[in-house]
């Protein structure tokens, strides 16, 4: 498990609020539906598929679990996955969108959905679907007729201007995960102003620093998880 939690820029706090107060209505509508479903998305590089098998690592023996990957042309994030072993074989699924990732999790869901409902018959009601994003623009965004909740990730290396650039998936996306925290000092990004700039454009909702890679941030992130999901559940 990954019991390093928080990491030198701090815990959830950096948000503010409770999720459950942010999170606001956005629970299902069908309230025999107990399959709660959360969306990562964020652009090309990121650190999407390493934040999809760092919370499979440590939630599997809470929760049952199942994954749903997006790429345009191949399987390769769910292809990563089941190498690296973080599920059984069958608890992860590939779509393969053929257009922009953005299209098959907000505009066009129906792929989507039909994985995630042969997921759901296989695993069982009271599981969690993770469902990971093609890489994508900072106007990525989930539909919340897809998931329940969403977390969108960002690179350092990208540029620490990224945060202040906005755009749905850094404004709008419950939390806010900033990685490869550790990278900052080889590309002369300021991680601290970086954050800064995501909670001035995120009105209250939760941003958390990471590296993932070392297990950084991630307990954060597992706790924040499970706290939405017991919101959401009751």
């Amino acid at each position: 498990m990954h019991r390093d939690n928080d990491g030198p820029f701090g815990p959830l706090s950096l948000g503010g609020g409770s999720p459950s107060n942010r999170a606001g209505n956005r629970t299902r509508t069908d309230r025999t539906r107990r399959t709660w479903r959360l969306g990562i998305g964020g652009p090309v590089g990121s650190g999407k598929t390493a934040l999809v098998a760092a919370l499979c690592a440590d939630l599997r023996s809470v929760v049952p679990l199942g994954v749903v990957t997006n790429d345009i042309y191949t399987t390769e994030d769910a292809d990563t996955l089941r190498r690296l072993g973080v599920l059984d074989a069958d608890r992860i699924s590939a779509v393969q969108t053929g257009c922009c990732p953005h299209t098959a999790i907000r505009d066009d869901i129906g792929a989507n959905l039909d994985a995630i409902e042969e997921l759901e018959a296989r695993i069982g009601p009271d599981s969690v679907i993770l469902v990971e994003s093609g890489g994508d623009n900072l106007t990525a965004s989930f539909s919340y007729g897809l998931v329940d909740r969403q977390i969108f990730v960002l690179d350092v290396a990208g540029g620490d201007k990224v945060a202040r650039k906005g755009g749905p998936g850094v404004t709008r996306s419950d939390l806010l995960v900033v990685n490869k925290v550790d990278l900052a000092p080889l590309v002369g990004a300021d991680v601290t102003r970086m954050l800064a700039d995501a909670q001035a454009v995120r009105d209250g909702r939760p941003v958390l620093a990471t590296t993932v890679r070392s297990g950084v941030g991630v307990g954060g992130v597992v706790r924040w998880v499970l706290a939405e999901r017991e919101d959401a559940l009751r």
